[in-house]
């Protein structure tokens, strides 16, 4: 019987640890997933505030203000897939 209580609580303590260790990745997932939404939502107000120049630009800002959107486009797409993964 001891030796049962004592494979009961080895399990216990083991659950207890993994538990504890992924409630702190959780935490730190959690923390990166807003770090990356944060600077996402950072470029997307970049891209807002560029559209707006780009409506007043000349022809050839325009085409360096397109790639620039594209760039801007891309890593905020990168950012996305990435918070989706840590969720």
């Amino acid at each position: 019987m001891a030796d049962l209580n004592e494979k009961i609580q080895e399990e216990i303590d083991e659950l207890r640890t993994l538990r504890d260790e992924l409630a702190v990745r959780m935490h730190l997932g959690k923390l990166e997933a807003k770090e990356r939404w944060e600077k996402a939502e950072k470029d997307w107000e970049q891209i807002e505030g560029r559209l707006k120049v780009l409506a007043e630009e000349s022809r050839e800002s325009v085409d360096n203000v397109v790639e620039a959107l594209k760039l801007t486009a891309r890593e905020i797409r990168e950012g996305y897939r990435h918070i989706r993964q840590l969720l």
